[in-house]
């Protein structure tokens, strides 16, 4: 065959095989937000991590209801081994056969703790990625959160859990209410937009991107293996509690020693519940000195106190999902532009 012959018939051949390419991108993108709930759609409740009792996740399942959603209600409620929501076995066989029930349009992981690790490796997502569905929780769930965003590409929804349902929705103060609402909203579609009162540590800026993140002690425990998170060119938010300020630094240098700080497009700090030093053990920086010395080399907004983590003002948030990010002077809003 002639050289110019040649050419001319893999010119076409290349053409078609970016046009699928491009195409199979363009239905990533359109198909990674899982379909918003309507009523009479269910919602299975599951416990990947930690134990929980049927009686505790009464109030979530009351407030599901009221919401027009069945429940299903899995194997591990109930079920025990030690501090675990059943055996490894039991965990993996519940979530994956929520994972692969087409009448499920929702998983809500019950309570975080600590398991999701154990698990993750053997989960088979294959029905999932071409049936997504939401996948609700926080805390030891950014395993999942984590794990799905990197392999599945498919959104999921960072949020409260069965065990922070007020038990009288009546005497419960405003901002329960408010956060659990905020799951609701974001299971039947609605834009989500939230503002917060500034901190005076704030980088101001506009950006916007892909929201991820989720426990900082998770994320850095997933560092270098296939649930690794993959922040370029994303929004970043991170929480945590129960850590010393030395240890909140060290997974700080973890983020920007493994290059997740280098191109981000912005940085959340949600709460942070910070052990108190050991007299004489003083570390002597604050977390906002800890994270600023981290990012000063890098320029995108970050803004301090939003409300997500282990705290009352936990609102949801759609993790994969493109978002705004705006930090002024005297304020800050987080906004879903999808």
């Amino acid at each position: 065959m002639k050289r110019k012959d040649f050419l001319s018939s893999i010119i076409p051949a290349a053409v078609s095989i970016n046009a699928i390419s491009l195409n199979l991108e363009e239905t990533l993108r359109n198909t990674g937000i899982p379909p918003y709930l309507k009523p009479g759609d269910s919602i299975g409740i599951t416990s990947p991590a930690g134990y929980i009792t049927l009686e505790e996740i009464q109030p979530a399942l009351i407030k599901l209801k009221e919401w027009g959603f069945n429940v299903l209600i899995g194997n591990t409620i109930g079920k025990r081994d030690f501090s675990f929501g059943g055996s490894d076995a039991e965990r993996l066989t519940d979530l994956q056969q929520m994972l692969d029930d087409k009448n499920i349009k929702a998983i809500l992981c019950a309570r975080g703790g600590y398991g999701a690790v154990r698990i993750i490796d053997k989960i088979d997502f294959s029905y999932f990625k071409k049936h997504p569905k939401w996948i609700i929780g926080f805390s030891d769930i950014t395993v999942l959160h984590s794990h799905i965003n990197r392999n599945s590409h498919v959104a999921t929804i960072h949020s409260k859990m069965c065990n922070s349902f007020p038990t009288d929705w009546n005497l419960a103060e405003a901002i329960q209410r408010e956060t659990i609402e905020s799951i609701r909203q974001c299971l039947v579609g609605e834009k989500m937009q939230y503002q917060t009162i500034p901190n005076s540590n704030n980088r101001v800026g506009k950006t916007t991107g892909e929201l991820v993140g989720g426990n900082l002690k998770t994320l850095e425990s997933l560092a270098g293996s296939c649930s690794d998170i993959n922040t370029k060119n994303k929004i970043l938010f991170v929480e945590d509690t129960g850590e010393y300020l030395y240890s909140i630094d060290r997974m700080f240098w973890n983020l920007k020693r493994s290059g997740k700080l280098s191109e981000l497009k912005g940085l959340i700090i949600g709460g942070f519940k910070i052990k108190k030093d050991d007299a004489g053990e003083e570390y002597g920086k604050t977390l906002e000195e800890i994270v600023l010395e981290k990012v000063k080399e890098f320029n995108y907004p970050v803004c301090f106190d939003f409300p997500v983590g282990h705290q009352r003002n936990n609102y949801a948030l759609k993790c994969g999902i493109k978002h705004q990010l705006l930090i002024t002077e005297n304020a800050v809003s987080l906004m879903e532009i999808n």
